[in-house]
């Protein structure tokens, strides 16, 4: 990322496996409407009437005397709410540059290993407590590419005082590429844009709290497609039964810049569809059209397949996908600015 935008994200922390696997639903009203994210105002007592002479006609009975109490003082503009810088597609760029930059993302490479350390930094930047938490990944075949065994990492953001056995969301996205990719669109898209709304929610906190993790080695390692999405399984055999209750639902930002005239919202089709009508609608409300769609191909289905409401963000197909093309031209702003609009809407009329 540009010197320019970790100095952004340095301040701010001082103050959805295959494209072809996505098909497609017609676009339905939304059945939610998220609850009203206006600011609050506050209301003045009007000033006591003056006794002052004065060519108004009504006049004090003399028998009154005229109250000389002095009016409570307006709140000051710092004691309100805080509000969160809006989403910032230039400095999810910069990130998606970042990482493409680091090339071809193997979860069991060394440089999978750079890009965690990056995404970490990024994350504690922001104010988040980061952990890392290492699991184990055989050997296998990753499109057509053999590749090693590797104890590769989720990298795992916390609000400080987070208490994982009290309800929350989760927000995350996988961190890895296939070995032949840079990976831009699939998936530092993903990534750099839940950094994005990991620094918004710093700024402004929602009324849930918010676990963001960068996922391992979502990419398939042969089984004919099976054999993916190890790190999220991980995280979700990992979780003990009371904080896997608490996570209200899951979001997974999987290929999100592609140029596209909606915001896909999937599930895994063996779930329920609460989560996406919920987004929808809150995406509704904000102005982002969205299509719902059924995907199987990221790291929904680990939560999903634990009960947890889960959906995918993204899966719009691209001629770069799984290739070296997939570089960073292929990102469009104004569909990473859509992407963060809705899930910001989302997290907003969360209660």
């Amino acid at each position: 990322m540009a010197r320019s935008s970790t100095r952004r994200l340095a301040l701010a922390g001082a103050s959805l496996l295959v494209a072809a696997g996505c098909t497609t639903a017609a676009v339905t009203p939304a059945l939610v409407t998220p609850a009203s994210t206006a600011p609050l105002t506050t209301s003045t007592s009007p000033a006591p009437a003056s006794t002052a002479t004065s060519s108004s006609t009504s006049t004090v009975p003399s028998a009154v005397t005229p109250s000389t109490s002095t009016p409570a003082p307006l709140p000051s503009k710092s004691a309100r709410p805080p509000r969160a810088d809006p989403f910032d597609s230039a400095n999810a760029l910069d990130g998606i540059r970042e990482l493409a930059a680091i090339g071809p993302r193997d979860a069991a490479s060394p440089a999978y290993a750079r890009a965690a350390d990056w995404v970490g930094g990024q994350l504690r930047a922001a104010g988040y407590d980061v952990r890392e938490q290492a699991f184990d990944l055989p050997a296998g075949v990753s499109w057509g590419v053999r590749v090693a065994a590797g104890r590769p990492v989720n990298v795992i953001a916390d609000p400080p005082g987070f208490d994982p056995s009290r309800p929350h969301v989760v927000i995350g996205a996988h961190l890895d590429t296939v070995p032949q990719s840079p990976g831009a669109e699939d998936n530092a898209s993903g990534v750099a844009t839940m950094i994005e709304l990991a620094r918004m929610v710093r700024q402004q906190p929602t009324a849930l709290p918010v676990r963001f993790i960068a996922f391992g080695a979502e990419e398939a390692r042969g089984g004919n497609g099976t054999r993916y999405a190890f790190g999220s399984r991980h995280f979700v055999t990992s979780v003990g039964g009371s904080d896997r209750r608490a996570v209200r639902g899951m979001v997974s930002l999987d290929r999100v810049g592609v140029r596209a005239a909606t915001v896909p919202v999937c599930t895994g089709g063996r779930g329920t569809t609460s989560l996406a009508i919920a987004i929808r609608g809150a995406a509704r409300a904000a102005g982002v059209a969205t299509n719902g769609c059924t995907n199987r191909g990221s790291d929904h289905v680990s939560f999903e397949a634990a009960g947890i409401p889960a959906v995918r963000i993204g899966s719009v197909p691209y001629a770069g996908y799984h290739s070296a093309r997939d570089v960073p031209s292929v990102i469009d702003p104004r569909q990473l600015e859509r992407t963060g609009a809705a899930l910001w809407a989302w997290l907003r009329s969360l209660g």
